[in-house]
């Protein structure tokens, strides 16, 4: 049975007639009394606070007339801002800890169960404070305006920056992306068009604006992300906590507005009608999110592999109906895109003819969308625009500063060679990769993973966020419980090491240490309730104390 399709009965729901609004009022409380729903007002909490305290320590606007106007200028400075620093990560803690919480429910610890529709209505619960945030941890909400801007005012966001556009959007945009082109496709730079022309220079509506044109990409998430495990073997509670439910999700992608929420949630989505043989359909939109952000161009060569599979299954299926063939059905228990067959003699001819469909959707797609924005495939050079970020999640960063500790060498000079030479191992394991996995759906879905991965780790320049392209992915299949405590563990790092303005935290070593033993503390958490044994800690002296006096 498609349990995605299925309507799940809610547990507190008596059967009947529509309920009215005091047994509606009945189930709420009862929802709430239980512990998914408290971590869902935990989880609230903590995004309300991030909200509050991003009025003056997130990537606020370099003057807020807004502010200003309510007397709160002081949030920004001193004392206020150090109190917004810590309000926000008071709120990322109770976020991640209701996270886990929630995680120890949706695995059946402790005896209680969540449902798909309870966890959907946690993601609307905790995001709401989130849209009307400064943007968080991140200042790419003021580049996606100012480029918007751009295409809106007349001039190609392919061949200037934001610089070419004096006014009140470029002097919020960070200032190593002033001058540098854009690196996204033209269905992502119609979107910001729109926004600037509705929202003129407003920078705080335009904000608001990007957070809700993010949601249709969240939407998909919720609805492909669970369809996933159908085809892949996971649970559908366990895959929506883990990639959309997650802090490491929520509060950059929404609360930083960032476009990988359009770019994974197409992605995923794509995928999801690819496995259940919508293939035009799933390529097509896959093309979309590619004309978001390149990087979902990546799933494209594997879902060509899952498609040819699909017509090998249904020559094979069809052969064997009508002469009852044994052969047939033996070539389908062993599987293989790239391999001859009786149903498939000549599998290059079937693989240039379903890859040229593919491109040539892509094509229809992504040409259709730059003829409508008036722009050309510009995009391709700005993508090396990313070469500005150096931070220690590259590995190519990583290694450079290794070979200084050791050599009299120039960091940059290092850096250049060490970017080429993983640029190059990029190349050959995406190729191996795409050949390895080629023999079933999981294998080409695994591919995705691991080429996502890859991408991340070898690129020249990596931020937290980009772990949100593989782990969407990761979540459909069946992860063990140690699995799921390294993920856990390595999102709440990745939440941790960036600064709420964003600036990057991984060169402050204090910093960092507390990142790592807040990840301990979560990864162990998802198991144990209390890893640190602190409630037995008090517990001792207390038991102590009540104990009668002993007669001598």
């Amino acid at each position: 049975m498609d349990i995605t399709r299925t309507l799940e009965r809610q547990r507190h729901l008596p059967t009947g007639n529509d309920p009215g609004v005091r047994t509606r009022l009945r189930i709420a409380g009862d929802f709430a009394r239980s512990p998914e729903g408290h971590a869902a007002l935990m989880g609230f909490f903590g995004a309300t606070m991030i909200t509050f305290g991003g009025f003056g320590a997130g990537a606020v606007r370099k003057r807020d007339p807004l502010l200003e106007a309510l007397h709160l200028s002081w949030l920004r400075f001193g004392h206020g801002y150090a109190l917004s620093t810590i309000l926000i990560w008071i709120g990322v803690l109770l976020m991640i800890t209701a996270w886990v919480r929630l995680g120890r429910t949706t695995l059946g610890k402790g005896g209680s169960t969540v449902t798909l529709n309870e966890l959907r209505a946690i993601v609307g619960i905790w995001i709401t404070p989130l849209l009307f945030a400064a943007p968080m941890f991140s200042r790419d909400a003021y580049s996606y305006l100012a480029q918007g801007a751009l295409l809106r005012d007349g001039f190609d966001p392919y061949q200037v920056g934001p610089v070419a556009n004096p006014g009140v959007l470029l002097d919020n945009v960070s200032p190593v992306w002033t001058t540098t082109t854009a690196p996204y496709g033209p269905v992502f730079l119609l979107m910001g068009r729109a926004i600037t022309s509705l929202t003129g220079d407003n920078v705080i509506a335009g904000t608001i604006a990007l957070r809700f044109v993010m949601l249709p990409g969240l939407a998909l998430m919720m609805w492909a992300v669970p369809y996933l495990t159908k085809h892949l073997g996971g649970k559908p509670t366990v895959a929506l906590w883990l990639a959309v439910l997650n802090p490491l999700v929520l509060v950059h992608l929404i609360g930083g507005v960032h476009n990988e929420m359009l770019m994974v949630g197409l992605m995923c989505a794509g995928t999801a009608l690819v496995l259940e043989r919508h293939h035009v359909a799933g390529i097509v939109v896959v093309a979309i999110g590619v004309a978001i952000k390149a990087t979902a161009g990546v799933a494209l060569p594997f879902l060509v592999w899952i498609w040819i599979l699909h017509e090998k299954e249904r020559r094979a299926a069809e052969r064997a109906a009508a002469d009852s063939d044994a052969a047939a059905l033996e070539d389908q228990k062993h599987p293989d895109a790239a391999r001859p067959s009786a149903d498939m003699p000549h599998p290059l001819f079937v693989f240039t003819k379903i890859a040229g469909i593919g491109v040539g959707v892509f094509a229809l797609v992504f040409g259709t969308a730059s003829v409508i924005a008036g722009v050309g495939f510009g995009w391709v050079t700005a993508l090396q625009g990313s070469n500005k970020i150096i931070n220690w999640l590259s590995l190519p960063t990583i290694l450079a500063h290794m070979v200084t500790w050791v050599t009299p060498l120039d960091f940059d000079s290092v850096l250049s060679v060490t970017r080429k030479l993983c640029q190059v191992a990029l190349v050959a394991l995406l190729v191996a990769t795409w050949w390895r996995f080629r023999h079933s759906e999981r294998e080409a879905v695994m591919g995705i993973i691991i080429a996502f991965v890859a991408i991340v780790l070898l690129s020249p320049a990596a931020l937290p966020w980009y772990y949100s392209w593989p782990l969407a992915l990761a979540a459909g299949f069946a992860l063990s419980t140690r699995t799921l405590m390294w993920l856990v563990g390595i999102c709440t790092w990745l939440m941790l090491v960036f600064q709420p303005d964003g600036s990057i935290g991984l060169y402050n070593f204090w910093h960092v240490a507390l990142a790592i033993f807040a990840a301990v503390v979560a990864a162990l958490s998802l198991r144990t309730v209390d890893p640190l044994h602190l409630r037995s800690a008090r517990a001792k002296p207390t038991a102590t104390e009540s104990a009668p006096p002993v007669r001598a």
